[in-house]
Order: C-alpha cells, then structure tokens, then sequence
C-alpha cells in the first residue's frame, strides 16, 4: 500500500493508495481510494503484509501506514519506497545518498518492527541501559541501475553477527515492476559508548537481544568469492590529485547519535570526483571505511586519486587538483581512492574506493 496524498474533504479525508492486492509483475499499479475520518478514529487501524491491506491490531499510525513487512520467516524486512523528484539527480534518477538513505530507513524499520528502538538507531533494552549506541564501521553498495523518477523499489534487510566486536547488516534492491535486482548493499557496525565515544566489545546479553531476529546460517549479499566488498582499501598517497577542501557540516547533517549522519561521507567523497568524471561516468560501487566520527563544528578535505588496476590511462598530474584533461580517462570505467581528513590537524575520518562506469546512452 503506496500513500500518495491525504486531502482533507468536508466531512470526510480521502487516502489515496496503490492497488488493495498484490500486482502482477510487469503491470502498471493502478490507483483507487478509500475513505476515513478527518479526526482519528478506529477505523482507520490499516496495516500491510505482503501487499494487501488488513487491520492492524495496534501500534503507531505511521507502522500502520508504512509499507514495510517482516518477511514469512520474521528474519528479514521488506519495504517499497517511491523515487521522489527531490530523490534524484540531473539525469533524473535517484542519487547514491538517495539510495543510501532508504538503506538506512529501511534498516531503522526493520528494528523498530522487532521492538528495538529507534534511538540511536536498533539499540537494544541492555543497549539503552548501558549507554550504546551502533556506528557505522564499513559500507559498500552496487549499484547495477539507478532509479528514475517515479520508479517504484522494494529494499529488503537483514542483520546478521560479524564476529566479536560487531555485527553486519545487508541489502538487496529490487525493481518493484520487474522484480530485477538493481543493487546490492553491506555494512559493518560497531558498538560505541554514547558518553566517552569509545568503542566497546558487543557483550553476549547484548548479542542474544538481536541474535534471535537473524538468519539461522549465514546469508550474505555478496556471497561471490574475491567480492569487491572485501577488498582492502590502501592510504591514499600525498600528494592527492585532487581535492575539495574546507568541507563544513551543516546542521542538517547530524543525526539522533549528535555525530556526522554516515550519509553525509557519501558526499564529501564524491566533491572531489572531476567533473569530466560526473559528465560522462557514473558511480557502480563505494566503499567507505569510518576511521572517526565528525561533529558539527568540524572542517573537513576530501582527497581524491586515480587508481590504476593496469589497463586505464591517468591523468598527468598538475598540483593539487591535477589537470583531468591532460590523458584521456579509461573511457568505460575507472576508479578512485579517497580520503576524508580533518582540516587542522589532516587526523584521517575515512577511506574510500569508488568504481564508475560510462554512462549509457539514453
């Protein structure tokens, strides 16, 4: 059940949603209407499981109306999301932090559904008690067709233990219409002290809280041998060649944790991307590793260089934003490391990989 609008109508509101019962893939969804109360009321105790509308026994009107589900199995989480047109670029379809966004929200429901709360983000009962919070440790996304506009997804999650000191949570992408995987997502958490900022061993209370709500063996997004979400990333070298410095957060950025939303990264990695890169490129694969949590007064430079597996050509370097016209890029892919560091003390935040395709033609 897709919400569009909620027009208040004398005496009366209509909701306004997509098709009662799952579709046909490769159908148009088409739209009908159902009435409620313009004041809340008991009837309008609507909830989604697979699809269909049912009453919804109790909860929040927003768990109500979010089409998000646990799956059969209760192990994982599966929720649709519209592409907005402030979602998406000027190529009109949706960005890499549009994407990573939903990754997020989607993983927040999927806590909130099993009881965790949403305060710094699926902290458990043991968690809240002792002032725990989960940061982001590693994220590599793939993205194999962005959105466009009006596009239709369906993002499923789960989570999973990552050894001793953390835990792992993946996603898959999905065309809703076509049922096609159009992406894929990793990422490793671990806990933090919300008070000393210091990271903290994930204790066996905490780990039996969230154990029960994961799959039973092991499944993994990426579960190719030699993946790319696997692959190390090396210290961008100095000098860079090139670079975005200055970068400040903005208060928009930080999150329920009082730190630098993980988001945010995305784009300061990518202002030091050349724009001969933008123009004719575009993102396949990031990976981000998170060496330091930023706050709101920080300044940060973003570094980028070429990393040549052997075959592309680099540009020849002129300074520190080294001339991208001087040698012809790769012309069908290419890749970069980067490096995210604090502007008065060059303290590293993060390190990066990005890979990029030439754009196809439209």
């Amino acid at each position: 059940m897709l919400l569009r609008s909620c027009n208040v109508v004398e005496p009366r509101s209509q909701i306004r949603y997509f098709g009662p019962k799952p579709l046909p893939r490769g159908r148009n969804i088409g739209v009908s209407t159902i009435s409620c109360s313009a004041r809340p009321a008991p009837e309008l105790d609507l909830s989604v499981s697979g699809g269909a509308v049912r009453p919804a026994a109790s909860g929040r009107l927003a768990d109500r109306l979010r089409l998000g589900r646990l799956t059969e199995d209760g192990l994982s989480f599966k929720e649709t999301f519209i592409v907005r047109c402030y979602e998406v670029g000027v190529n009109k379809t949706a960005t890499v932090e549009t994407i990573a966004n939903l990754m997020q929200e989607v993983g927040c429901n999927h806590a909130q559904s099993v009881g965790f709360s949403t305060d710094g983000f699926a902290t458990t009962t043991t968690m809240r008690k002792l002032h725990l919070i989960w940061v982001t440790a590693r994220m590599h996304i793939e993205i194999y067709k962005y959105p466009a506009w009006g596009d239709v997804v369906e993002i499923e999650t789960w989570c999973q233990s990552d050894g001793r000191i953390g835990t792992r949570r993946d996603w898959i992408l999905k065309d809703y219409t076509t049922g096609a995987v159009i992406g894929r997502a990793t990422s490793k958490w671990v806990m933090m002290n919300q008070d000393t900022r210091r990271l903290q061993r994930v204790s066996d209370d905490v780990r039996d809280e969230y154990l029960i709500f994961c799959p039973r063996t092991p499944r993994l997004a990426f579960p190719e041998e030699d993946n790319s979400s696997l692959k190390k990333i090396p210290l961008l070298e100095d000098p860079a060649q090139f670079s975005r410095l200055g970068l400040v957060p903005r208060r928009a950025d930080l999150d329920m944790n009082q730190h630098v939303n993980n988001v945010t990264y995305i784009g300061w990695v990518l202002e030091s991307i050349p724009q001969e890169i933008i123009d004719t490129h575009e993102l396949e694969k990031i990976t981000l590793d998170y060496r330091r949590e930023c706050q709101h007064d920080d300044m940060v430079d973003s570094l980028s260089s070429l990393e040549s597996d052997g075959t592309e050509m680099l540009p020849e370097q002129n300074g520190a934003n080294g001339s991208a016209t001087a040698r012809k890029f790769g012309e069908d892919y290419c890749q970069f490391l980067h490096f995210l560091r604090f502007s008065g003390d060059g303290l590293e935040i993060n390190r990066g990989r990005t890979e990029w395709r030439k754009k196809s033609a439209r």
